[in-house]
């Protein structure tokens, strides 16, 4: 492996993991490493993964398939949450050459070098979760259209179900300047929307005098980025303050995600969570008064232990309950070392399908209706680079996706557009004025 060979990477997992993979490569670049495809026979592959999703060891393994069916001799490190948890595991994956916790995997530059003159065998470096406190910024710039900003890492809530504490560490955030220096440094590589993202982004500040709010007001005033989202935010952290911002705000989409994970106060007390649906419902209702054309995205989880038929009915009419527009659903599956596998009341996986079945489609039905109500509409749109069958794809501001000729827009351009009908899964009308330039 030469100092100035080529580098490859692969994420797993959320929105997050693709921020940091993105800073990763950076430091690759700054070392004389050029990023290619997986494909594209690279010298080194960083496998970043997640705990969160299912079958983590499955999907770790195919990507180190996949790289060494590339280049057999492909250096293969992997990086992020299933490496914390789990390293051994993955150093017994076959091609694996560097395995790297939350505490070492933006030194991955350094051990490359001390790495590169043995010619085989496998380093793990991964160390107690609770000595990491470092935060480590950093943005997504794969797509120059939206950018993925870093604000916030680790999670001081240790919920039943998730694994996430003990694989990224305690919460911790940078000060709002250095939050903002980063969102410059986006919208200098061509982002025009950023999404802010973190484990816990409503807990920005904990431990210093500055908080969530202040970071909103602060970005909200940067003139270099046309557009901001809120990503994922706990109900318990979304206050009135913050909702009668981005209402009056010209930055702020009018877009929320807001985990429920449960329609029944019982689960929700056996998941841990800090909150009952008394105030995700407020919530809610908050949102719908101060903009009533929001757009509202729900996290909920099925088969949870404890959640008979009875618990499950009542999450589905609470759920149906809410003026919400979309769900992301998932299916309870253990994972080692939290206090859920302690519960009683395990719920067959048959039933969690079905669960989750039942669920989906009560949320395409709400994401129908929410898409639905804007037709006859004009709004702002940001066309991204991709297209799909001649089309090119863009968002409203209520993460309406809408597709228009390729050819008839320019990418990275915000535009407005009458929305007319829905087709193929998206949303198509037609262009209502000349192109804003893209940078």
């Amino acid at each position: 492996m030469t100092h100035a060979g080529t580098a490859a990477f692969h994420t797993l997992g959320c929105k997050l993991n693709f921020s940091e993979t993105s800073t990763l490569a950076r430091q690759l670049a700054d070392a004389g490493y050029a990023r290619v495809d997986i494909d594209d026979h690279p010298d080194v592959v960083v496998i970043n993964t997640c705990s969160v999703t299912e079958h983590a060891d499955a999907k770790c393994r195919h990507a180190v398939r996949r790289a060494l069916n590339s280049n057999p001799d492909a250096f293969v490190a992997v990086v992020g949450c299933y490496a914390q948890l789990k390293p051994q595991e993955i150093a017994e994956i076959e091609g694996v050459r560097l395995v790297l916790g939350a505490g070492d995997k933006f030194d991955l530059v350094r051990h490359l070098e001390g790495l590169a003159a043995q010619p085989e065998g496998v380093t793990v470096q991964v160390g107690p979760i609770r000595e990491v406190r470092d935060f480590v910024p950093g943005f997504s710039s794969g797509d120059r259209t939206r950018s993925f900003l870093k604000v916030q890492d680790g999670c001081d809530y240790f919920c039943a179900f998730c694994t996430i504490p003990l694989a990224r560490g305690r919460s911790r955030s940078a000060s709002v300047e250095a939050t903002l220096a980063q969102a410059r440094a986006a919208a200098r590589a061509g982002a025009r929307e950023i999404v802010l993202t973190g484990v816990n982004i409503g807990d920005f500040g904990k431990g210093s005098e500055e908080t969530f709010l202040d970071l909103v007001q602060a970005l909200d005033a940067l003139q270099e980025v046309e557009r901001f989202r809120i990503s994922s935010i706990e109900p318990n952290l979304l206050t009135d303050e913050i909702i009668s911002f981005v209402a009056q705000s010209q930055r702020f989409q009018p877009h929320f995600h807001i985990p429920l994970q449960s329609g029944s106060d019982e689960i929700l007390s056996l998941m841990r969570r800090r909150y009952r649906t008394e105030l995700y419902a407020a919530r809610v209702r908050k949102i719908k008064e101060a903009i009533p054309q929001a757009c509202i995205g729900v996290d909920v989880i099925v088969g949870f232990p404890g959640e008979d038929d009875a618990a499950f009915q009542t999450t589905h009419n609470f759920l149906e309950s809410l003026d919400v527009s979309y769900f992301h659903v998932f299916t309870y599956s253990e994972r080692a070392r939290t206090t859920a596998l302690r519960l009683e009341g395990t719920v067959p996986q048959s039933i969690r399908s079905d669960r989750n079945r039942h669920l989906r489609m009560l949320g395409l039905m709400k994401q129908r209706a929410h898409i639905h109500s804007f037709i006859g509409q004009t709004k702002p749109v940001l066309w991204e680079h991709a297209e799909e069958e001649g089309m090119r794809l863009g968002y409203t501001p209520e993460y309406v996706r809408v597709a228009a000729p390729a050819d008839a827009v320019a990418p990275n351009s915000i535009q407005p557009f009458r929305l007319e009908r829905l087709e193929n899964g998206w949303v198509q009308g037609s262009l209502v004025a000349a192109l804003t330039p893209s940078r």
